[in-house]
């Protein structure tokens, strides 16, 4: 960055997540997000996954104590206005962001990643409490889609703006309950308060568009929105929008219609 009049400084957003190899999701969908939003993105990098759009094969966990001091060393010089999280793994870990979470007092988003779309377990069973107890209480916004969210309420969910209330007065926090792994083609998701109040956001199926990737597209989009000073309201208007532009204009990678970042 140089100090000619004609620069200017970008605001500062933080993934903590995996690596996705394959790229359409984690931590390079994030940065991808970040950059095509306007803000500067910044990582720890919580596992290495070993996969493709068609699943995970290997999945290796950073140590705890080092996924905090990437947060801490990225903290220390960039100041952070928002972050995200994503797949955190285990408890370990979990607790360790939520740690730094609460000390930092950085905005966060929370996708509770616990499940990938090839149905690959991406959190192990005893990190699931610590993501109820610890995380999700200092979250800004939780992005869970159905299949979190069923495991977040202890019984299927099928969404809906009753569903997302629910969950942001069990939890305190408000919630955006994602409707893409419901049945149909007009999908819907809702945004709800721990106050009662509610945002609906509506979208279609795009046919033949491999969305892989796009719970943290939508989560990276909303946690550049807050670094960039918009309200939570606003954030996810234009995080949803983004994201429905980018499935319904994909790119072609190997074979597959793929989601387009920039």
């Amino acid at each position: 960055m140089t100090n000619s009049a004609s620069s200017r400084e970008l605001p500062v957003a933080l993934s903590i997540a995996g690596s996705d190899s394959g790229a359409g999701a984690g931590i390079q969908a994030d940065l991808l997000t970040f950059a095509s939003q306007g803000v500067f993105g910044t990582t720890a990098i919580t596992c290495l996954t070993a996969q493709n759009p068609r699943g995970v094969s290997g999945i290796q966990a950073s140590p705890a104590a080092f996924v905090v001091e990437q947060c801490a060393q990225v903290a220390a010089h960039f100041h952070p206005k928002a972050l995200k999280t994503g797949m955190l793994l285990n408890a370990e870990i979990v607790i360790a962001v939520a740690g730094f979470i609460k000390s930092s007092g950085i905005p966060a988003v929370v996708d509770p990643v616990m499940v990938a779309s090839s149905g690959a377990t991406l959190l192990a069973p005893d990190a699931i409490a610590a993501v109820k107890t610890r995380l999700i209480p200092l979250a800004t916004l939780v992005t869970p889609n159905l299949d979190e969210a069923t495991i977040l309420l202890g019984r299927k969910s099928l969404g809906g703006t009753d569903e997302a209330l629910e969950l942001a007065k069990a939890y305190g926090v408000p919630f955006l309950l994602k409707g893409g792994h419901a049945e149909g083609d007009d999908l819907t998701d809702c945004l709800a308060w721990p106050t009662g109040e509610t945002k609906v956001f509506q979208a279609r199926r795009a046919p033949h568009v491999d969305t892989h990737g796009s719970g943290c597209t939508l989560s990276a989009a909303i946690t550049a929105q807050l670094a960039k000073g918009k309200s939570l309201s606003e954030a996810v208007t234009i995080a949803h929008a983004y994201l429905q532009g980018a499935i319904h204009g994909p790119i072609q990678v190997a074979g597959l219609n793929c989601i387009r970042h920039l």
